[in-house]
């Protein structure tokens, strides 16, 4: 699949949501739910840190905005896109919220789940599946990464 001109645009969106996550001492990832028309109607990032939740994971925040913005967990006609591949824990939100399409940057080797250590967004045993879009712009979301990560090992 081919990311879209709004994918893009709302993938920039979140490198910079990302950046404000790196700038708390969080893992530099960012995410934002756009609407059919491409609006943004849901933005997070990562504030495991801040807010000392574990579940604080930017594609959790960003579907709990837009569904409080839309007034229901039923996101059905949203994409969320992501900086880097969502986890297990994101993946079943996902899932939970009906999104039909994610589209991410980086993918994750180590505990992704739309396709690299596992493929929960599009399991046939499960009732929803994803449109998955993943890699756009992979090498500025590996780098941002690298650039949080390689100081700290």
């Amino acid at each position: 699949m081919t990311p879209t001109d709004r994918d893009l645009a709302a993938m920039r969106h979140a490198f910079a949501l990302a950046d404000a996550a790196s700038a708390d001492g969080d893992v530099p990832v960012g995410a934002v739910v756009i609407d059919a028309a491409g609006r943004v109607i849901g933005e997070g990032r990562n504030l495991r840190e801040v807010t000392h939740d574990p579940t604080a994971h930017a594609e959790v925040v960003a579907l709990r905005a837009a569904a409080a913005r839309v007034g229901s967990w039923h996101l059905a006609d949203c994409t969320l896109v992501v900086t880097l591949e969502p986890c297990v824990m994101c993946a079943g939100a996902i899932l939970q919220a009906r999104v039909p399409r994610v589209v991410f940057g980086s993918w994750d080797a180590k505990a992704g789940a739309a396709g690299s250590m596992y493929d929960v967004l599009r399991d046939r045993r499960l009732p929803h599946r994803v449109e998955v879009v993943g890699g756009v712009d992979e090498q500025r979301a590996a780098a941002q990464l690298r650039a949080f990560f390689d100081p700290r090992r």
